[in-house]
């Protein structure tokens, strides 16, 4: 017998809309998720008639405050750590910001004794908040290495507020 005409072309067909169909589903679910990690990939903001800049951030899905924001104008993932004494982030997001290591040390976190670096961060900015000279301390291991915790070296410049699963941070003049 011999194969109809166009046969193959219709299963093709099919087949090619099936790998569309899994690859929009794909993009679809991989933005849902990532909202649900970093609700605040946009941090709303707002500056008062007196000056009075304010972002508000919601909780992700874990409890916790993640938010983009940028170091020296390179965009970043803040997770807020008001436990941490400073800014901290990874040895290779530090080279990759382009990071001068001062003073080496050892430091107390959660995971036990760390080495540690200091740095001072030119500008770090979440919305309409931007501080400038900001002290940091880079780690070879934090994890996830693309995160930065958003520690009290940048946080005691500010007013926190929160109220139910918001944070509210606001830089007085």
């Amino acid at each position: 017998m011999d194969a109809q005409p166009g046969k193959g072309l219709g299963k093709s067909m099919i087949v090619g809309a099936w790998v569309l169909l899994l690859a929009l589903l794909t993009l679809f679910f991989s933005r849902v998720l990532e909202q649900r990690e970093n609700p605040n990939s946009q941090p709303m903001g707002s500056v008062s008639a007196q000056g009075i800049r304010e972002v508000e951030l919601v909780r992700n899905s874990q409890g916790h405050y993640v938010a983009t924001g940028a170091i020296n104008g390179h965009p970043v993932v803040f997770l807020v750590d008001t436990g941490a004494t400073d800014v901290a982030l990874s040895e290779r997001l530090a080279r990759r910001l382009g990071l001068e290591k001062q003073g080496g040390g050892f430091s107390h976190t959660a995971n036990g004794v760390v080495a540690v670096w200091q740095t001072t961060l030119d500008r770090v900015s979440l919305g309409v908040i931007e501080l400038r000279n900001v002290r940091a301390s880079i780690l070879p291991d934090l994890k996830p290495a693309d995160q930065v915790l958003l520690g009290m070296s940048f946080l005691k410049r500010l007013e926190i507020e929160q109220k139910g699963n918001r944070l509210i941070l606001r830089l007085v003049p």
